[in-house]
């Protein structure tokens, strides 16, 4: 059995889909932070058969957790302070995403103005679709 000791204030992200820690890590770009972090891969599940779960020790107003919700609204958060999990948040699809994703239409001003941030709109939420701010170019996340 692997143990991993707690941590004093932080974030639990659980309920991961197997693999896709290392591309959350990064996505968080906890590469570029000095936290710790733990990151639990393949770890066995009643609900998922397979997760991954990663711990991040850092002051919890850190971490975009819109970003968390665009890559995976299903992760859950549990937020640590004092050792003890003061909050389970349940994540959701974020209205407005910026510099997520990229526009993919060669005629956005986006492509131009490459300082221009890149804004996508929450179009359709039962269909996980997201428009671009500036031409209405569509991503579909499904």
């Amino acid at each position: 059995m692997l143990n991993v000791s707690g941590i004093r204030e932080g974030y639990v992200l659980d309920h991961i889909k197997a693999g896709m820690s290392l591309q959350i890590y990064h996505d968080l770009r906890l590469d570029e932070m000095d936290v710790s972090v733990a990151i639990i891969r393949n770890a066995r599940s009643s609900k998922m058969g397979k997760k991954d779960i990663l711990k991040v020790e850092c002051d919890i107003n850190t971490l975009d957790l819109d970003i968390l919700g665009f890559i995976d609204h299903n992760i859950t958060v549990n937020i640590i302070k004092d050792e003890k999990i003061v909050e389970k948040k349940k994540l959701t699809l974020p209205n407005q995403v910026v510099n997520i994703i990229k526009c993919k239409n060669p005629r956005c001003i986006t492509s131009i103005e490459q300082e221009l941030d890149h804004i996508f709109l929450l179009a359709d939420p039962e269909k996980e679709i997201y428009r671009c701010k500036y031409c209405e170019e569509k991503f579909d996340r499904k």
